[in-house]
C-alpha cells in the first residue's frame, strides 16, 4: 500500500471519528438545553390544583387560613340565604352585574352568584383586587361602615377604596375595573373543593 493510500485511509478514519465525537457532543449539549425548557418542580407545584376542606365552614364565614393557588389567595365563603337574596337588589349599583367578561370566570360561574348553581352558597374567588393587585378584606356584616354608610356586605379594598359585593362583582365608580376573578374549581365531594381544575380546564 502506498503512502498516498495510507494517508487517504487515515484521513477518512479521522473524519469519521471526528464526526462521531462531534455528534455525541451535540447530543450531550442538547439534552440539558432541551431539559431547561421544561418547567421546574416548583413551577409545576405553583400551577397544581389545591384542595380545600369546607366541611367545617359555617354560614357567613370565610375559610381560614386562606388557601393559595398559583401564589394567589383564594376566598372561599359560605353565604347565607339572606346574603344570596340581596344580590339582585345590588345590581343597579354594580359595573358588571351580569359577569359579561368571560375571562373573569368559568362559564358555569357567569351568573348572579358567580358560582356553580348546584352549590351557589359557596363562593370561590381569587382574593386579588383587579385595580392594582392588593387584597380586599371580607366584610360580611350588613350595616354602616366607615367606607360605606349603606354597606350590604362583601369585600372592600382599603388601599384605594374598591368595593365588591358578596359575589365578587365590582361596584360602579370605584378604581377597580372589573369583578374579582373566579378560578376554575369543582367538588370532589360535599366537603372538598378542588381549586384550579374543572371540566373546562382539564
Amino acid at each position: 500500500m502506498s503512502n498516498g493510500e495510507v494517508n487517504l485511509a487515515r484521513r477518512r478514519f479521522l473524519i469519521g471519528a471526528t464526526s462521531v465525537v462531534g455528534g455525541a457532543g451535540v447530543v450531550g449539549a442538547a439534552v440539558p438545553f432541551l431539559a431547561s425548557w421544561q418547567p421546574s418542580a416548583k413551577a409545576k407545584a405553583l400551577g397544581a390544583p389545591v384542595r380545600a376542606d369546607v366541611s367545617k365552614l359555617r354560614p357567613g364565614e370565610i375559610l381560614g387560613p386562606l388557601p393559595e393557588w398559583r401564589g394567589k389567595p383564594i376566598f372561599v365563603v359560605k353565604r347565607t340565604d339572606a346574603m344570596l337574596d340581596q344580590l339582585e337588589a345590588l345590581e343597579p349599583m354594580l359595573a358588571d352585574p351580569g359577569s359579561a367578561r368571560p375571562s373573569q370566570q368559568p362559564s358555569y360561574a357567569a351568573n348572579r352568584w358567580r358560582a356553580r348553581e348546584e352549590r351557589k352558597d359557596l363562593s370561590v374567588l381569587i382574593g386579588i383586587c383587579t385595580h392594582l393587585g392588593c387584597s380586599p378584606k371580607y366584610y360580611p356584616e350588613v350595616g354602616p361602615q366607615a367606607f360605606d354608610g349603606n354597606w350590604k356586605g362583601g369585600y372592600f379594598c382599603p388601599c384605594h377604596g374598591s368595593k365588591f359585593d358578596l359575589s365578587g362583582r365590582v361596584y360602579a365608580g370605584v378604581p377597580a375595573p372589573s369583578n374579582l376573578e373566579v378560578p376554575p374549581y369543582t367538588f370532589e365531594s360535599d366537603a372538598i373543593i378542588l381549586i384550579g381544575e374543572d371540566e373546562e380546564s382539564a
